[in-house]
């Protein structure tokens, strides 16, 4: 076992011999967008993420559904599956089977294993003072699925988060093969803060973001000024108080900070020197990189957890 989960990584990676590394995940949920397609899409995307963030290149994947049949048409969840094999194929990635429930909720997600050089596995651990940090995703997807849950989320703000959150980090991650990183991750559930705070903690260092620099998602913070904020991203700020200094941040900017994404961008921790080369490889991939921040020495107030300074 090179990598489990002791330091919270995105997926677990074990040594079949000297060249090759098996890369395993999984991860599933109910549907966040109404349209059964794009639900698969996002949920394939999503689960493929962590092979991406660990360096390492899909092969095959196993299905998981939960689904109410006598409440919901199996036509339906036909396009489910159909969106999510879409990005298989996109993905290189074959589909070798999986199983299903009779449930109250309809569940669709992937068991994925890919495989990664056992030398060239990219890990939450090794940040270092002086990396910059790079995000290739804007945030803000836990608050329009909660506008669209209720409604009120525009045609271009559900369009914008469906195109971002089934785009593979596929890209992204041969960026940081190509130019060698210190320490990545994706950018789900914890939202921004708690992922970067995984970094923090397995890497014994601290980070400074700027609020100003992280890239958004269109009307989000207007979402946020709203009050359409998902319950998960209010205990995510509350859980990364304990590790962040937000100095003056208004409520609405904590909470996009915290937000509970779904398929995010991949965080990326880079020798400062190779940072231009890294946004290059990005652009050259057809992906975006925006410096967010960058990482420091833990001083002994930072705590055993480190700390995040928000500027």
């Amino acid at each position: 076992m090179l990598v489990g989960i002791a330091g919270s990584d995105d997926a677990g990676v074990y040594r079949i011999s000297d060249e090759v590394a098996l890369v395993q995940t999984v991860d599933f949920f109910t549907p966040i967008v109404d349209e059964a397609f794009d639900w698969g899409r996002i949920a394939a995307a999503n689960a493929l993420s962590d092979v991406y963030a660990m360096g390492g290149s899909p092969l095959t994947a196993l299905q998981l559904v939960g689904w109410p049949r006598d409440k919901l048409p199996f036509d339906l969840l036909g396009e489910v599956i159909e969106g999510g094999a879409a990005v298989l194929a996109e993905a290189e990635c074959a589909l070798v089977g999986g199983h299903s429930i009779d449930d109250t909720e309809p569940k669709y997600g992937l068991a994925v294993t890919g495989v990664v050089h056992p030398e060239e596995v990219i890990t939450n651990a090794g940040a270092r003072p002086g990396d910059a940090l790079v995000l290739t995703k804007p945030i803000g997807t836990g608050l329009i699925a909660t506008a669209i849950k209720r409604g009120v989320a525009s045609e271009l703000q559900r369009a914008t988060a469906v195109e971002s959150m089934a785009r593979l980090n596929a890209g992204a991650a041969r960026a940081m093969r190509r130019v060698g990183v210190t320490a990545a991750t994706d950018v789900t559930g914890f939202g921004l803060l708690g992922h970067l705070g995984e970094i923090i903690r397995a890497s014994g260092v601290s980070a400074e973001i700027e609020l100003a620099a992280i890239p958004l998602l269109p009307g989000v913070r207007r979402l946020a000024v709203d009050g359409v904020v998902p319950g998960g991203t209010r205990r995510n700020l509350a859980a990364a108080a304990r590790f962040t200094r937000l100095g003056d941040a208004a409520e609405p900017d904590r909470l996009l900070l915290a937000d509970a994404q779904t398929s995010g961008g991949l965080l990326i921790a880079v020798d400062g020197p190779l940072v231009g080369a890294l946004l290059q490889a990005l652009e050259d991939e057809g992906e975006k990189g925006e410096i967010i921040g960058r990482v420091v020495a833990r001083q002994f107030a930072d705590g055993p957890t480190g700390r995040i300074t928000v500027t």
